[in-house]
């Protein structure tokens, strides 16, 4: 049970992750999904607003990953769907000191719950380095630790589910040759919730399962008593 867990009442199991290139793209692609995670550094629009994205009906993620708008821009457009409405914001553990409080202190201020992430593209690392890093997203203010690496074997898959062994929320989501298992994992063990594409082709990450085979997945799931 995680006793220290923000969230109210349970999410639905899946997040479908949308990465479109303008917003009228993404306010159609995330129209009638209950949970979503809006990637705003896929939008080709640096001006454009992203406020009616998140004041919808629906749970949604407001994400701005590394390698899209450069930092100022990345918290202009957080601090924009945190006041319109987003449920939770993701904030990358290294992004800069000042914008990261900036984020946590709107994010407070509006009732938006922090999603402190991590990605390694590269490997899974030790146990002890991972429980560093969910210890240092915690101490960084999260209510959600998320932790994305790549898994390269099924020992890797097996020690980065063993996250969600955890008082506190962790997200996992395994990214490379043997994620879609890490995922499907972490979807057996508990975890608050799993990230999907929302069709096959259109991921966000390297990994991800489509929304529909992984409702599929749970399904099958719950027909047999797992």
């Amino acid at each position: 049970m995680r006793t220290t867990s923000r969230i109210s009442g349970p999410l639905p199991g899946v997040c479908v992750s949308v990465a479109e290139r303008t917003v009228a793209a993404a306010r159609d692609a995330t129209s009638g999904l209950p949970f979503s995670e809006i990637r705003l550094d896929a939008l080709v629009d640096p001006g454009a607003s992203v406020r009616d994205l998140f004041g919808r009906p629906g749970i949604r993620i407001a994400t701005c990953r590394s390698g899209g708008p450069d930092d100022p821009r990345k918290a202009a457009m957080l601090l924009d769907a945190v006041e319109a409405g987003a449920a939770f914001v993701d904030i990358e553990l290294d992004l800069r000191a000042a914008l990261k409080n900036e984020l946590l202190g709107a994010a407070r201020a509006a009732d938006c719950l922090v999603i402190i992430s991590h990605h390694d593209f590269k490997r899974t690392p030790s146990r002890a380095e991972l429980d560093a890093l969910v210890g240092r997203c915690f101490e960084a203010g999260a209510d959600v630790a998320k932790l994305a690496c790549s898994v390269n074997s099924p020992s890797d898959c097996a020690r980065l589910v063993g996250l969600l062994d955890d008082a506190r929320d962790v997200v996992v989501a395994g990214m490379g040759p043997l994620g879609p298992r890490a995922r499907v994992a972490a979807l057996l063990a508990g975890a608050p919730f799993v990230y999907a594409s929302l069709t096959k082709g259109r991921e966000t990450a390297p990994g991800q399962i489509d929304f529909r085979t992984l409702e599929e997945i749970r399904e099958h799931f719950a027909r047999v008593g797992i």
